[in-house]
């Protein structure tokens, strides 16, 4: 059984955790209090609360105290210090079990444990299992693909309960950390791709002499029929290109 009673803090109030925040909410499954939010920009901070009623915290100690699961949601250069800022209060101490999910892009486990454990009792870390995430931005319109790893304190409970999070922005899969760099050139840059592929549709239809807002239009429709064609047909993309290209033909020539 998935706890949903556990506090869910995000350090870092930028665009990605706004679309996790977002997420959470819209679905229903996790409400608004017992959710927090903690950033340096108090006018990102009265966003969060005026749209998605969750609490603000501007104290990033007392965030991490209060939460039972911590998501580091901040600039990758900038964890450490955002973190140790945490650890080296004098009154930091690990009172109660907390699962640390990162979304930093490229930082790896090792780095969150080498920052979080020399200040924890050696019995005391398996209670700071952390998992490390690599969504992408289709989350901010629920349609993201996350992956995620595990450190070795990671739990069933823990790993299911990462899962339900980011699920509300779309889907999830597991994977080993060797993975990371793949699957951060793949689906974290991915969406970078078609836009440039897009863009360069759209160049192409204006100098072809189309209007390009019509253009614009073309290929947005173009790229969604096409991902529908392949998510339901089930067909690989190899094949579905073989049918489009006629030998001799324009997309053969275009190609």
């Amino acid at each position: 059984m998935i706890k949903k009673d556990l506090k869910t803090g995000f350090i870092g109030a930028g665009n990605m955790c706004e679309a996790i925040v977002g997420a959470m909410v819209k679905s229903g499954i996790f409400h608004p209090s017992m959710i927090m939010v903690s950033d340096i920009d108090k006018n990102r901070l009265d966003h969060f609360e005026n749209l998605y009623a969750v609490t603000a915290i501007p104290d990033n100690f007392k965030l991490f105290s209060e939460s039972d699961v911590v998501v580091i949601a901040v600039k990758p250069q900038q964890i450490k210090d955002v973190l140790l800022a945490v650890l080296k209060q004098n009154n930091f101490k690990l009172t109660k079990r907390k699962l640390i999910l990162s979304i930093a892009a490229g930082y790896s486990i090792k780095k969150f444990e080498d920052i979080f454990y020399p200040y924890i009792d050696e019995n005391s870390r398996p209670d700071l299992p952390i998992i490390r995430v690599m969504p992408n931005t289709p989350a901010l319109v629920l349609a993201g693909m996350s992956g995620m790893c595990m450190n070795k304190f990671t739990t069933d409970d823990d790993a299911a309960f990462a899962r339900k999070i980011l699920e509300t922005t779309g889907k999830v899969m597991d994977f080993k950390e060797k993975d990371f760099d793949g699957i951060t050139a793949l689906s974290g840059s991915g969406p970078a791709y078609l836009f440039y592929l897009m863009e360069s549709m759209i160049k192409g239809g204006v100098e072809a002499g189309l209007d390009h807002d019509k253009a614009s239009v073309l290929a947005m429709e173009t790229v969604k029929g096409a991902a529908a064609l392949l998510e339901q047909t089930g067909e690989a993309p190899e094949v579905l290109r073989k049918k489009v290209t006629s030998p001799g033909g324009t997309t053969e020539a275009a190609i």
